[in-house]
């Protein structure tokens, strides 16, 4: 009996809800206020500035993945006694960068201009948040619709990134504690002025309409410099080959899989400068734009090795996707795609020209930083003053091939000059001064037994060169074991 009369009780709970509901629901409804078009303008800004703080955000944690893939690249390409060397100077790299841009480095960027050349308040963050409670949005010299925090990170990134550029060319034979100087000096200094100058609206060749829009010059022009400044003041690896061949890749397994996060991660780097997702067919056009100057790159080394050698060489198809992806980061936003490949091409072709003029010059660059970085970062903000499309440049002039004449052109070779002329005298000053106080070349005895077990007392392969090996070593006079190890 119970169980036929269920039903009906349901039914009945049913019926006297919906009247409850008919008679209190308008109520409600009008007890709401009405949409006006002030509230959802209000609503869409917020929504905007939250799918733009996401967007930055990923960008952002994409670009500092790319600290994993230098490391993983400059493991691969050196010799196994700077291994663990190489990967810790990568690790603390961020950790020194982080402290430093939060501390100085982001007001010099960001700050109240001097003059259009550095910024002088918002140093460890000190006007966040505002006395209200809020997140301001931007920093006072950008226009980015995002949280300033979030800005901070994500130029934190490139910073870091700047950094780590450095330290390729200088592998295997520098002082830690110099290392971890010019790390701090160059993160809170030396990169936050270029910096200001390009990317602060306030900032003297941004008002001049220069174009870098995700930082061929900035990032990798500043980076390349003063790692060939480094590399140059610090002298050769010891025991390497003759001038003109280069010591062996001691995995190039790992080179691979840092080239290939490199590029993975160059879709935060080009991508990410948008600074926000209204414009969708700009980050579109960037994206393709950045891929097909990698595979330029990667192709045109590669063949122009092969046409010289007679062999495929894995390490230039990955500097000439790296070289590529360099050339076209400044002009990403500003070509159209055929000109990414254009640019591609001769970016591929300009790595290997220049670890030819740098072996030339007997300076030891492991990883060729400045022939990917300082070469092609200049080529590609030079491309932008020749292959510039009008309806993309800031300033709607086309470069020189395409009829704009030399105006673009010449913003650009002058940025180029101050910036390199400015980073090569800054340079010169942070490793003249670390080499005058005995902290940029490490110990010579670490030349002798490998800086792996001098400067970290470890093996990246204990288990094939234990370090006890190399102490033991060290302690006798005899060195033909020393000199085996050397050579690997």
């Amino acid at each position: 009996m119970n169980q036929r009369t269920r039903p009906w009780h349901r039914l009945l709970a049913i019926a006297i809800g919906s009247m409850v509901f008919a008679v209190f629901a308008p109520t409600v409804v009008q007890a709401a206020d009405p949409p006006t078009l002030q509230s959802l303008s209000e609503t869409t800004t917020k929504l905007q500035v939250s799918i733009d703080t996401t967007w930055v955000l990923l960008s952002g944690f994409l670009v500092f993945f790319m600290q994993t893939g230098f490391a993983m690249l400059e493991a691969g390409l050196i010799r196994q006694i700077s291994v663990v060397n190489a990967l810790l100077e990568n690790f603390i790299n961020a950790a020194v960068t982080i402290l430093v841009w939060w501390a100085i480095g982001f007001g010099i960027a960001f700050g109240t201009s001097v003059g259009g050349f550095f910024g002088i308040d918002n140093f460890f963050l000190s006007q966040l948040p505002s006395a209200d409670g809020s997140y301001p949005l931007g920093a006072p010299g950008s226009t980015a619709a995002i949280n300033t925090y979030t800005l901070f990170f994500f130029q934190f990134a490139f910073a870091a990134t700047a950094c780590i550029i450095t330290t390729g060319s200088m592998l295997g034979r520098t002082d830690f504690i110099g290392d971890l100087i010019y790390s701090a000096i160059m993160g809170a200094i030396a990169y936050p002025i270029i910096v200001h100058w390009a990317w602060n609206y306030n900032g003297w060749l941004s008002k001049l309409s220069y174009h870098d829009f995700a930082g061929g010059s900035v990032v990798h022009t500043v980076g390349g410099w003063t790692a060939l400044i480094g590399a140059y003041l610090l002298g050769p690896r010891p025991d390497r080959p003759a001038w003109g061949t280069l010591p062996p890749a001691h995995n190039l397994g790992l080179a691979t899989l840092g080239t290939m996060i490199l590029w993975f991660g160059w879709y935060g780097f080009n991508p990410g400068s948008t600074l926000g997702t209204v414009n969708t067919g700009l980050i579109g056009l960037v994206t393709i734009n950045t891929t097909l100057a990698a595979g330029a790159g990667a192709l045109s080394a590669i063949i122009f090795r092969y046409i010289r050698i007679g062999k495929w060489d894995l390490v230039y198809c990955l500097n000439g996707s790296l070289a590529g992806l360099v050339a076209i980061t400044a002009a990403c936003a500003y070509v159209a795609p055929w000109a990414a490949v254009l640019i591609g091409l001769t970016g591929g072709i300009l790595v290997v020209l220049g670890v030819d003029l740098l072996e030339s010059l007997h300076i030891d660059d492991p990883v060729g930083a400045f022939s990917v970085h300082g070469i092609n970062g200049m080529m590609g903000i030079l491309s932008i003053g020749l292959l510039g499309q009008a309806e993309l440049t800031l300033n709607k002039k086309a470069g020189l091939f395409l009829g704009g004449g030399f105006d673009l052109l010449g913003v650009q070779l002058l940025g180029v000059v101050a910036i390199a002329v400015f980073t090569v005298t800054f340079a010169f000053l942070i490793y003249g001064g670390l080499k005058a106080i005995g902290h940029l070349r490490v110990n010579p005895e670490a030349d002798r037994i490998g800086i792996d077990a001098y400067e970290h007392g470890a093996s990246v392969w204990p288990d094939v060169y234990p370090v006890e090996k190399f102490v033991e070593q060290e302690n006798h006079t005899n060195t033909p074991g020393v000199s085996t190890f050397e050579n690997e």
